[in-house]
């Protein structure tokens, strides 16, 4: 039987692990902390007028559309919402340090959302950053650096004027701020996630550490999935029960959807070395485009590493991608091979049996 307590918990200066919530103390055998995390944001001293945007959090307060839109940031939340708000109609500028998004996906994935996102109407500020953001009568004014990176002293400053929404998506932090986890001589790294085993143990006896606050694998499932295994190492007796963080499958809700699971291309090869990796890459457009005026192309890439061929890693973007990915994710956990894939009835026509005609 559950119990729900309301209320902010803290670790005390006790010998013995002790949460206080709301003057009240608590102990057990087992304390899990799984606080999650929160988006990181600027500060007014680091981007004077900072405050004045929102971040992913406040873009789901929004009661109107904004009519000009500016999002900040290079990963998976700044894609997805500059996505839709371009899609829904707001004239929409996207502000990202270097030349792509998505820089530790795929590169053929990088490369492509990035165009993709161009195509869709996305105004992309490249090799910029925001300097400074101010509050007019026409809504926000966002003053930006460009630099050219060929040319190191070389800077251009530009403004985007009438800004609806300023939208801060440049990363996540844990929820650690409080808990005085430092009094029970649990181990944090440099940007403050709770260092865990693969048991999820922290550095204390007793202590765990589950979800966003470990900055591991920042996906809703993962999460779940890491949960259940932890209880049935402790209550079920299970003790080799532990989460697999290899292989996880990853849906990036872009316009059009990314799908990808295993390892990029240029993880293959440091793993496993350039000559050992072999790369199939195919590229078309989807018959639900044959009729449309705007075609909008599929990519796919199958990494297979060995004599073997065995597939590490697939990845792809294109209409239907976050839906085709669950069942080939099964067959890469359970060490499908190129020929696996090559011995499989294509479905036709469809853009999934692009994977099992790869030549």
């Amino acid at each position: 039987k559950s119990k729900t307590i309301q209320g902010y918990a803290r670790f005390t200066d006790e010998p013995e692990p002790t949460v206080e919530v709301n003057g009240r103390r608590f102990t057990a055998p087992h304390i899990l902390i799984a606080t999650g995390g929160q988006p990181s944001v600027m500060s007014d001293d680091e981007v004077p007028g900072a405050s004045l945007g929102i971040t992913s959090d406040g873009f789901f307060e929004l009661e109107t559309l904004p009519k000009r839109s500016v999002v900040v940031g290079a990963g998976y939340i700044a894609v997805e919402m500059a996505g839709i708000l371009a899609t829904l109609g707001s004239k929409t500028s996207l502000i990202i340090r270097q030349s792509g998004v998505l820089r530790s996906f795929d590169s053929l994935i990088s490369t492509n959302c990035t165009k993709e996102l161009q195509n869709n109407g996305v105004d992309l500020w490249k090799n910029s950053q925001v300097k400074c953001v101010s509050k007019t009568d026409r809504g926000l004014e966002v003053t930006i650096v460009t630099k050219d990176p060929e040319k190191k002293n070389d800077e251009k400053v530009g403004t985007i004027e009438g800004v609806d929404c300023l939208l801060w998506a440049i990363g996540r932090k844990p929820n650690t701020s409080g808990l005085n986890i430092g009094s029970l001589g649990v181990d944090v790294d440099e940007r403050g996630h709770i260092i865990v085993d693969e048991f999820q143990n922290t550095t204390r006896s007793g202590i765990y550490g589950l979800r966003d606050v470990c900055g591991k694998a920042l996906l809703t499932p993962v999460a779940i999935a890491a949960g259940r295994k932890l209880a049935h190492r402790l209550f079920e007796g299970k003790k080799d029960s532990k989460m697999d963080y290899s292989s996880i499958p990853t849906v990036v809700f872009s316009h059009p959807p990314i799908g990808t699971v295993g390892l990029t291309e240029d993880e293959a090869i440091k793993t496993n070395g350039k000559e050992n990796v072999k790369i199939y890459k195919t590229s078309f457009t989807p018959m639900y485009h044959a009729i449309t005026s705007r075609r909008s192309q599929c990519i796919m890439k199958l990494v297979c590493v060995g004599k073997e061929e065995k597939v590490v890693g697939l990845h792809m973007q294109g209409l239907g991608c976050d839906e085709m990915l669950q069942g080939f994710a099964v067959a890469i956990k359970m060490g499908a091979t190129k020929a696996d894939f090559d011995n499989t009835v294509a479905i036709h026509p469809t853009s999934s049996e692009e994977f099992v005609t790869m030549r």
